[in-house]
């Protein structure tokens, strides 16, 4: 006998399965990321936000994004708020289309509410960083016409175990837990470069570094990135618009303000 009852020969080796976003690209099925044609046939080219990171120092997490938004080689905004809190310890990052991304992050923020207030008791940690899988998976039919694309972070501090906790997503909801950094969007290649330096051959690792040393990597980070991506607003010096950085400790969020940041980018990384 040859093979199996339905062979018609001697058997092959099976080849190892594709990635469900591999399959789409081959059948051409996988979207462009811009532009889309509406009904009319009118060409609309959604709105993306970029670029987020996230790395654990010495007391906790440091959430950044620039705040840059735009449409295809157009910037549509300069003041976009990318680094979202959900609850008192927890923060949501996003890289995407921002319409859907600060829809998703609304949702989350009622989840958790209505949670611990019908519980009396906070939702677990696997119970929030599900639920943001969930939002993802369920937007998967409109990153399929590429017009709700979203690739978050999501950072938290873990109260039981007292240490913090920093998780980042693919756009069809696969979760990943980052031991040391995480960064997302367009111009994101260029800040893992400069994090993993810093973490493997810096003075020291990320997770010993101090409150200052944090933003002042952070900031260098998102200037290095905006040197290279145009869709990364990076610092505008004219303006005088820092990015968004937030920090995560025990005792909840804390938002460093423009003044607190103009400083120490003129002293540190202009």
């Amino acid at each position: 006998m040859t093979g199996y009852p339905f062979s018609s020969g001697p058997t092959s080796p099976v080849a190892a399965p594709e990635e469900f976003a591999a399959v789409l690209r081959r059948q051409g099925l996988y979207p462009a990321i811009a532009p889309t044609v509406v009904g009319n046939g009118a060409t609309v080219v959604p709105t993306e936000a970029t670029t987020i990171l996230a790395f654990k120092f010495a007391d906790g997490v440091l959430v950044a994004g620039d705040r840059r938004a735009t449409a295809g080689n157009l910037v549509v905004y300069d003041r976009a708020d990318k680094v979202l809190e959900i609850d008192r310890h927890s923060l949501m990052a996003i890289a995407g289309v921002p319409a859907t991304a600060w829809e998703m992050a609304r949702v989350l923020e009622h989840s958790f509410q209505f949670y611990r207030r019908s519980q009396l008791q906070e939702l677990s940690l696997d119970g929030k960083v599900r639920a943001l899988s969930k939002l993802l998976r369920d937007n998967l039919g409109f990153v399929m016409q590429g017009v709700g694309v979203v690739v978050p972070i999501f950072a938290t501090y873990d109260l039981e175990a007292n240490a913090p906790r920093l998780y980042f997503y693919d756009a069809m909801g696969a979760q990943f837990e980052a031991a040391d950094f995480a960064a997302t969007g367009s111009g994101s290649p260029a800040i893992r470069s400069v994090l993993h330096y810093e973490n493997t051959w810096g003075k020291k690792p990320l997770n010993q570094r101090e409150e200052g040393e944090a933003v002042i990597l952070a900031l260098r980070a998102l200037d290095t990135a905006a040197e290279a991506d145009t869709a990364t607003g990076g610092v505008d010096r004219r303006g005088r618009v820092y990015p968004i950085i937030k920090l995560i400790d025990g005792t909840g969020i804390r938002t460093l303000s423009d003044a607190e940041l103009a400083p120490i980018f003129q002293q540190e990384v202009a």
